[in-house]
């Protein structure tokens, strides 16, 4: 992942951690009492700071929602509110998950995991 950092800071995109996903992150690594987990998560989101839910993202989150319940395609609050954080900050959204995300249309993913 480091290195994918690296490439994409090096185009001049900016890497940033997710509120949301911070949290969902710490709190998962705190109830698995991973210390040596914590302790390289700590180091990153250090290293690459975190982007706040400000309320540009709290209303595209909650267009989001109505446009998606209208279409019978919720998703989580949480992954609404990652999706319009990247959205609000004109941002790609990293993630595994690219099908979950995918019904966001207008939402730039890409997965780090795949080479």
């Amino acid at each position: 992942m480091r290195q994918r950092i690296r490439q994409a800071e090096s185009a001049g995109h900016p890497v940033v951690l997710n509120a949301v996903s911070y949290y969902e992150t710490k709190r998962g690594l705190l109830f698995a009492d991973a210390q040596t987990q914590m302790r390289l998560f700590e180091q990153l989101w250090r290293s690459q700071g975190i982007i706040m839910l400000d309320q540009a993202a709290l209303d595209r989150a909650a267009q989001m929602y109505a446009e998606l319940r209208a279409a019978g395609q919720l998703l989580e609050d949480a992954d609404l509110l990652m999706a319009a954080i990247a959205l609000a900050n004109d941002l790609t959204l990293v993630t595994h998950n690219t099908n979950h995300f995918s019904r966001l249309t207008t939402l730039l993913l890409e997965d780090w995991l795949i080479p």
